[in-house]
């Protein structure tokens, strides 16, 4: 990412590298938070699908039955609190990542200034930068799951007793299968989120190039254009990695305990290769409002802080420095 430094002109601030990483963690905690509180009901939807694929027999049917059954609060949006921690660590902990391996890239490369990278070069830091998003986003997304598919888990047996909260999960987890329990999942996890922000951070970077008329600069974009980029990283992100997203929520919600190739195969021979996209139809019409709600709130508060700090020698925003 280019950070705020790289724009800064001649004779302008000087570069200011932690402040930078600063904006961009809190810019990432604004749009996780953003994002969860707009996608969170489908969220609900897709795990359930995922997990009990034979229990519901669209996603339309899961909806109401959850709504029916479970309300809102208890219901789609069970596991909002460690969305909320998956989220926003994962976007905190991304969009930081991701101006540090802009510049780590850009060395490599032999060019001089972030401003030169490519759509691709943008598109490996991203993938990059999963990896270490990915070890917060795993044990985080592991509570998620399971607070999302335990009225499912109960009505099987898998789950004895009452339901329980996020920090019972936790510590119930830790109980009986120490820190390693919590990482349950970490595998798929980054087979999911490596070649998935590669294509999320190419596909919003291509739209981006698409969308700005010749002549105009990038930050003048409108915000639905802004949005609907997002929505489209979004979109080839879930297309292209799913299958994976489907076995992750397997292993995680239902503790299987073989590698990611025997869950796939397992579940491409006992299920089919469509069960292997079990809930994309609500991920997909989540992902727009949630993506596009996740970069208008990046953005928008990447440029108040910018301009907070920086003042009038604002530069220009990190993710709009790809041609």
């Amino acid at each position: 990412m280019e950070t705020t430094l790289d724009a800064v002109p001649l004779g302008g601030v000087q570069p200011n590298h932690s402040a930078d990483a600063a904006i961009d963690f809190i810019g990432g905690v604004a749009g996780g938070t953003a994002s969860v509180y707009v996608g969170q009901p489908l969220d609900t939807v897709k795990v359930k699908m995922q997990t009990f694929p034979t229990m519901y027999k669209n996603a339309f049917t899961c909806f109401t039955s959850t709504f029916r059954k479970e309300g809102i609060a208890r219901g789609l949006y069970a596991g909002t609190t460690p969305s909320l921690w998956a989220q926003v660590s994962e976007n905190a902990i991304l969009f930081m990542a991701y101006g540090m391996c802009q510049k780590a890239v850009m060395n490599i490369t032999g060019h001089s200034d972030v401003k030169e990278l490519s759509v691709l070069h943008k598109a490996t830091a991203g993938g990059c930068a999963a990896f270490f998003s990915s070890l917060t986003l795993c044990p985080t997304e592991l509570i998620k799951c399971k607070q999302q598919a335990m009225q499912e888990m109960m009505s099987v047996g898998q789950l004895k007793g009452d339901r329980i909260g996020p920090w019972g999960l936790t510590k119930q987890i830790l109980r009986e299968e120490g820190i390693r329990g919590m990482f349950r999942g970490l595998v798929p996890t980054f087979a999911r989120e490596m070649p998935g922000y590669f294509f999320f951070f190419g596909g919003y970077e291509a739209s981006r190039s698409l969308l700005t008329p010749a002549g105009k600069d990038k930050d003048d974009l409108e915000s639905w254009k802004t949005a609907l980029c997002g929505g489209i990283g979004g979109a080839t992100l879930w297309i292209l990695v799913f299958p994976t997203d489907v076995i992750k929520s397997r292993i995680q919600v239902l503790g299987a305990r073989e590698g990611i190739l025997s869950v796939f195969l397992s579940i491409f021979r006992n299920e089919g290769f469509l069960a292997l996209y079990k809930g994309l139809g609500p991920t997909l019409l989540r992902t727009f409002p949630a993506t596009g709600a996740l970069f208008l709130a990046y953005e928008n508060s990447t440029k108040i802080l910018n301009s907070a700090f920086y003042g009038s020698n604002v530069p220009s925003h990190p993710l709009h420095s790809a041609n």
